[in-house]
C-alpha cells in the first residue's frame, strides 16, 4: 500500500503513516527500510498489518507530495540560480529567500559602489570646474599649472 509519513519520533522510535485507503498506520524504526531517517511528508510503500505498517520503504515515485522535474530544477539553478528560483521550485522557501536576499543586498551594494563613487567624483569635478572658471587666467596658470595644486 502507498502512504505518507505524518510523524516520526526519534525518541520513541515510532511514527504514523496516512495510508492511501484513508486509514492511519503505526510503525516502528524496526519496520523502516529506508536509508535516511523517516520524516514527515515522505511518501512510502508498506504492508498493512491491522493498524500497523510493516516493511516500510520510501516510495520510488513521488517521494514528495508534488513531483518536481530535475531538468527544470537544473535549468532554473543554472539560468536564475542567483535569485534562488530553483529553491522555490523545489519547495525550499527558506533557502530560496536566503538566495534572493543575499542577491538583492549584493546587487544594491554593487550598484552603490559603482555609482556613488562616480557621483561623488562628478560633484568634485563640478566644483573644480566652477573654481577653474572663476579664476583669472594668471591665477589659474599659477595655481594649477606652475604650482600643480591637485585639489580645489
Amino acid at each position: 500500500m502507498k502512504g505518507q509519513i505524518l510523524d516520526f519520533s526519534m525518541q520513541e522510535n515510532s511514527g504514523l503513516i496516512s495510508g492511501s485507503d484513508g486509514r492511519r498506520y503505526h510503525f516502528t524504526g524496526t519496520d523502516w527500510q529506508g536509508d535516511r531517517t523517516p520524516a514527515r511528508g515522505i511518501m512510502v510503500d508498506f504492508e498493512a498489518d491491522g493498524n500497523y505498517a510493516r516493511s516500510v520503504y520510501i516510495a520510488l515515485e513521488g517521494t514528495q507530495t508534488g513531483q518536481k522535474n530535475k531538468i527544470v530544477a537544473g535549468l532554473l539553478a543554472i539560468l536564475l540560480g542567483g535569485l534562488g528560483i530553483h529553491k522555490f521550485y523545489l519547495g525550499f522557501t527558506g533557502p530560496g529567500l536566503v538566495y534572493l536576499l543575499v542577491n538583492t543586498v549584493g546587487f544594491a551594494i554593487t550598484w552603490m559602489l559603482l555609482f556613488i563613487p562616480n557621483m561623488i567624483l562628478g560633484i568634485f569635478a563640478l566644483i573644480e570646474g566652477i573654481i577653474y572658471l572663476t579664476k583669472s587666467d594668471g591665477e589659474f596658470e599659477r595655481l594649477y599649472v606652475i604650482e600643480k595644486k591637485r585639489w580645489f
